[in-house]
C-alpha cells in the first residue's frame, strides 16, 4: 500500500465484529456443555463498520460519541491491539498508546519498582529510567508514597503514575483513551498542558474523550462515531456542536459558546 509521506495514520475500511451468545450463559461449564451439543446460538455484534480515515503528521484528532459507539475500538485498531476482520491500517513513526493507564503494574511491588517495570515494558533501558525517575515521580506527585506497595495506592494514584511514565518520552504518534480525567482538577490541567506541549512540537495525536471541552481545547479535527460508524468528520467546532445538539448537552456547560455554528452532519 503506497501512502503519502505526510500521512501518519491511514485506516481503510476497517471492520471489527464479534460473535456473542444469543442468550446469557451463567457458567463456563454450562457454556462448554451447550457448545459441545451444538446448542449455543450466536449473534454478530459489529463494533466498528467500514471505518476510513487519514491523519496527517502533526494533526490532532479527537474521537467522540456515546458509550459503546466504537471509539475505543477504533483507537485499538490504530494501535494494532485489535486486528480488523476487514480493512487495513497504516502508521508511520513511533506509536505510544495510552489505552489503559497502569496496565502491567504489579500491585505487590512498590511504586519505585513499578516505574522500572513499566518502563521496561515500554522498551526503555534501566539507565534511562534512572535518569528520568525523579521527573516521573514529581509529575505524578507521588514522592512520599513511591516506596509503598502499589496495592496501597488509590485508583487515581495508579493512573497518575501510569500517565507520568507513558508520557515521559515524546512519541511521533500519541494515542489517548480517556486519560485526561486522571486525578483531581489540578492534575488534569497538568495532563492537558503536557498534551498541549506535544501538539505545539508537532506530535501527531488521537484522543478519545467524553470531555467535549478537552477535545475542543486540544484538537484541530474531530470524528463522531455512532453505532460503529463514522457519521461526521470535520473541523472541531462543527462536529462538536453537532454532537452536542444531537445529545442535548448544554453548550454553556462546555464553554463552547464562542464557537461558530455547526455545519450539517454527514450521513
Amino acid at each position: 500500500m503506497r501512502v503519502d509521506a505526510d500521512v501518519a495514520i491511514e485506516v481503510r475500511g476497517a471492520t471489527v465484529q464479534y460473535r456473542v451468545p444469543h442468550e446469557r450463559i451463567p457458567t463456563l461449564k454450562e457454556f462448554a456443555i451447550r457448545w459441545l451439543r451444538g446448542r449455543v446460538e450466536w449473534r454478530t455484534f459489529t463494533a466498528l463498520s467500514d471505518a476510513t480515515l487519514v491523519v496527517r503528521r502533526g494533526e490532532s484528532l479527537g474521537i467522540i460519541g456515546r458509550n459503546g459507539a466504537g471509539k475505543t475500538t477504533l483507537l485499538k485498531v490504530i494501535a494494532r491491539v485489535l486486528r480488523p476482520g476487514q480493512g487495513s491500517v497504516f502508521t508511520r513513526g513511533r506509536v505510544a498508546p495510552l489505552l489503559e493507564l497502569g496496565a502491567g503494574f504489579d500491585p505487590e511491588l512498590t511504586g519505585r519498582e513499578n516505574v522500572f517495570l513499566n518502563g521496561a515494558m515500554l522498551g526503555h533501558p534501566r539507565r534511562y529510567m534512572r535518569a528520568r525517575f525523579d521527573h516521573i515521580v514529581d509529575f505524578a506527585e507521588l514522592r512520599e508514597f513511591i516506596d509503598a506497595p502499589l496495592r496501597t495506592y488509590s485508583t487515581g494514584m495508579v493512573a497518575r503514575l501510569g500517565f507520568a511514565i507513558a508520557t515521559d518520552v515524546e512519541p511521533e504518534i500519541l494515542l489517548l483513551d480517556e486519560v485526561l480525567s486522571v486525578g483531581d482538577i489540578a492534575f488534569q490541567q497538568r495532563c492537558v498542558e503536557r498534551i498541549r506541549g506535544f501538539r505545539e512540537r508537532g506530535v501527531t495525536f488521537v484522543v478519545v474523550s467524553h470531555s467535549l471541552h478537552h477535545v475542543t481545547e486540544l484538537c484541530d479535527r474531530v470524528i463522531w462515531i455512532d453505532g460503529g460508524k463514522i457519521v461526521a468528520d470535520g473541523p472541531t467546532a462543527e462536529v462538536v456542536l453537532a454532537f452536542a445538539k444531537s445529545t442535548g448537552v448544554p453548550l454553556e456547560e462546555l464553554d463552547l459558546h464562542e464557537l461558530p455554528a455547526a455545519a450539517p452532519v454527514a450521513s
